[in-house]
């Protein structure tokens, strides 16, 4: 049996995951699960799964949920434990095999980073591990011979179409990655379905609310990833983490708009072709082959009926539109702290314009104003990564605030 931690347990990812492991029973134990403070979904993973631990972030939600498991019979045996820290101190249990790392944003950095340097397979849903410390956290990986696995679907069409020599080690982090022009690979096509207002006029964007911005076309996500995918934000985390996963250059990461969200990522060859990753949008199926990786095996996802679909669209990005998307790409290309900069200030505007507190529109400026402000530094311990994440978030709130 395949021991998993699975960190954010209750989010749409975590569900995801545990209702792949329910298919794949025989394989598959479920060791720890973790949440920040979604007790009642918790629970009633728990009694499905047994794990050996459970862990809250939030110290009254654990102490809730302790109560909740010793009133059942069949989970008192579970170890109830909480605070930030438990999440590393899982992660790197000897007793675990997998991580799925599905901690939305920058809380999820130091447990992934804890999975890496002891050697864990990880399931990498959190891009933001890479985003905010890509050097530091790719060391890890390598030193500690870890097994990075994407589990975003675009990442993980990339994966499954680039070179079987390329990706013949054990991971997309493979000491065997030269430049992708080495292995005939020209470009990435990163595909985007465009969120929710591809297609409203610009003069319209300041007036959305949340619930619009949440209400993405194909897939169900969590708030705040739903409003970076309006935004294109997500997009652009997306681009740097893929240059991260794949050794690869601004230049050799091309977005693609693509509404129907059918073809989740593909691969330029030098030869002409390019190989591409079809399948209904579910979570499930690249949940499900990095888990099985190298092999196959069945996740619950209906096949793809491409005579159902019919019809495939795809656009360049407008980056009028799409300023998050523009403001990714220069982060990358200046590297250093300006990735973690680029992402602390946006999970800052995010969230103020998930609590109404700024429109739709003023996101990218706080975003772009915030990098303005600060000095990029050399990204080279995770101190001074965690000092360009605390300082932008501080520029960024204060940015907020002034237009309260």
């Amino acid at each position: 049996m395949i021991n998993v931690a699975i960190l954010g347990a209750t989010g749409s990812i975590g569900t995801s995951t545990l209702d792949v492991i329910a298919r794949q029973s025989e394989r598959f134990c479920v060791y720890a699960l973790t949440a920040n403070t979604n007790v009642e979904r918790l629970y009633s993973q728990c009694v499905q799964f047994l794990p050996v631990y459970a862990i809250m972030v939030d110290h009254d939600s654990a102490e809730q949920l302790a109560q909740k498991l010793q009133a059942n019979t069949d989970t008192q045996g579970i170890k109830v434990l909480s605070g930030a820290a438990a999440l590393d101190t899982i992660a790197s249990s000897p007793e675990v095999d997998y991580v799925m790392a599905a901690i939305v944003g920058a809380a999820g950095l130091n447990s992934s980073l804890a999975a890496a340097r002891t050697g864990k397979r990880i399931l990498l849903a959190n891009k933001e591990s890479l985003v905010i410390s890509g050097a530091l956290f790719m060391q890890a990986i390598k030193e500690n011979n870890a097994v990075l696995l994407p589990i975003d679907s675009e990442h993980n069409a990339i994966f499954q179409s680039m070179p079987a020599q390329l990706m013949s080690s054990n991971s997309a982090s493979s000491d065997q990655m030269g430049s992708l022009h080495h292995f005939g690979v020209e470009k990435i096509l990163l595909t985007a379905s465009g969120g929710p207002f591809l297609n409203r006029s610009l003069d319209e964007l300041s007036n959305v609310t949340p619930d619009q911005a949440c209400a993405h076309p194909n897939w169900e996500m969590g708030r705040k990833i739903s409003v970076d995918s309006a935004t294109m934000m997500n997009k652009g985390l997306e681009v740097i983490e893929a240059s991260w996963l794949f050794n690869a250059t601004a230049d050799d990461i091309q977005v693609v708009i693509h509404p129907e969200s059918v073809i989740h990522s593909m691969v330029s060859y030098n030869d002409g072709s390019v190989l591409a990753q079809l399948g209904n949008p579910d979570m499930r199926t690249p949940i499900a082959h990095a888990m099985a990786w190298p092999e196959r095996m069945t996740s619950g996802v209906a096949q793809l009926d491409i005579f159902q679909v019919a019809q495939l669209n795809f656009k360049a990005p407008d980056f009028d539109r799409f300023v998050c998307l523009r403001l990714a790409y220069d982060a990358l290309r200046l590297g250093g702290t300006a990735p973690a900069i680029l992402n602390a200030a946006n999970e800052i505007a995010v969230q103020a314009f998930l609590n109404e507190s700024i429109a739709f529109t003023q996101i990218a400026h706080i975003v772009e104003q915030t990098m303005e402000a600060l000095t990029v530094q050399t990204a080279d311990t995770m101190n001074r990564v965690l000092e360009a994440d605390q300082q932008a978030r501080d520029i960024a709130r204060k940015l907020v605030s002034d237009r309260l």
